[in-house]
């Protein structure tokens, strides 16, 4: 089981992906060695991968929620049949084992655009369907994300990993065709080396550095930390759709995005106009969260709870017996 430090390292790699052991070692409080160490132990158990993508803003995609009401006998076919598509992420099963919760990036500006979200409803396996345009996270970028409360870093240890990263302005403008290989390398391994990266380039290792700079600065490439909380000791997982009242759905949004619980918070279409993603440790855990922040957090008029069964897909990674590989693995 994961112990205090390793979460530490986990939230320092959410803040700055691709910070140096040396200096993640510094702000923890640990060796370099002892870092590396731990965080080659997580990637290879299988319960942490970083992974760098193409902005689906900057390829001019959108992202939309999709709630799947299956037959039970359905359900697992479907979902391992969706998983394996690459514009589906974020995939889970859900409410008793009835439903299915993914992310589908479409390719255009509507979602009647997209082949798969045409094709769903058609499917006898489908009884019932909602998409949802997810329209806003909330929250800043590269401070975000859940960290599990008990062992995450300090306000202050985040302020030191995150000093030197780019702030993008304006629209995230997307990557050139050369830099294809080099997304390609980063999707495997988003902590690769600069001499890796120039090896599957055939660049040099200054040129990768610039072209990782421009990239960052630009907004086209994003990174994200995939984890398995299960094992680091956080068993329940649950989506929350909550009923905001408008002028409050800033304000309410950016309280959830800093809930230690909190995994994920964003504005949404649709009757729920806030989904939150959030995990703890087990049901009474929940119940705190619910009874306690969540319930202070003023503007919420109503919500809906959909608890994981069991997750299938991350940004980037399919998650098999427990353990995060890539889909090309599978």
């Amino acid at each position: 089981m994961a112990d205090d430090l390793d979460r530490k390292i986990i939230h320092g790699l959410s803040c700055s992906p691709r910070v140096s052991f040396r200096r993640l070692g510094e702000v923890v409080g640990v060796s370099e060695q002892t870092v590396a160490r731990r965080y080659n132990a997580l990637k290879r158990s299988g319960v942490v991968r970083v992974v760098g993508l193409g902005s689906p803003v900057a390829r001019g995609r959108s992202e939309w929620v999709a709630r799947l009401r299956c037959r039970p006998d359905a359900v697992g076919p479907l979902a391992d049949s969706l998983v394996r598509r690459p514009e589906v992420t974020y995939t889970s099963i859900a409410s008793g084992g009835s439903e299915i919760i993914c992310i589908i990036r479409s390719p255009a500006g509507t979602a009647s655009d997209n082949v798969l979200l045409r094709r769903l409803p058609r499917s006898a396996s489908v009884l019932d369907m909602s998409v949802d345009l997810l329209i806003h996270p909330f929250g800043s970028p590269g401070t975000t994300g859940w960290t599990g409360g008990e062992g995450s870093l300090t306000d202050a240890q985040v302020r030191r990993l995150t000093a030197d990263r780019p702030v993008v302005t304006g629209s995230p403008r997307p990557a050139a065709d050369e830099d294809r290989p080099l997304l390609e390398a980063l999707a495997e391994d988003g902590r690769a080396s600069h001499t890796r990266l120039a090896e599957v380039t055939g660049w040099s290792a200054p040129r990768v550095a610039r072209r990782l700079e421009a990239l960052e600065a630009s907004g086209a490439l994003v990174y994200d930390v995939d984890a398995v909380p299960e094992r680091l000791g956080y068993e329940l997982n649950a989506t929350l759709w909550l009923q905001v009242d408008l002028p409050r759905l800033q304000e309410v949004g950016e309280a959830l995005s800093g809930h230690d619980e909190c995994a994920f918070a964003a504005a949404v279409s649709g009757r729920h106009n806030i989904m939150a993603v959030v995990i703890c440790e087990d049901a009474q855990h929940f119940y705190r969260y619910l009874s306690g922040r969540l319930a202070r957090t003023e503007g919420v008029r109503g919500y809906e709870i959909s608890v994981r069964v069991r997750r299938l897909k991350l940004a980037a990674s399919l998650i098999l017996n427990g353990r995060l590989i890539h889909p090309a693995l599978a």
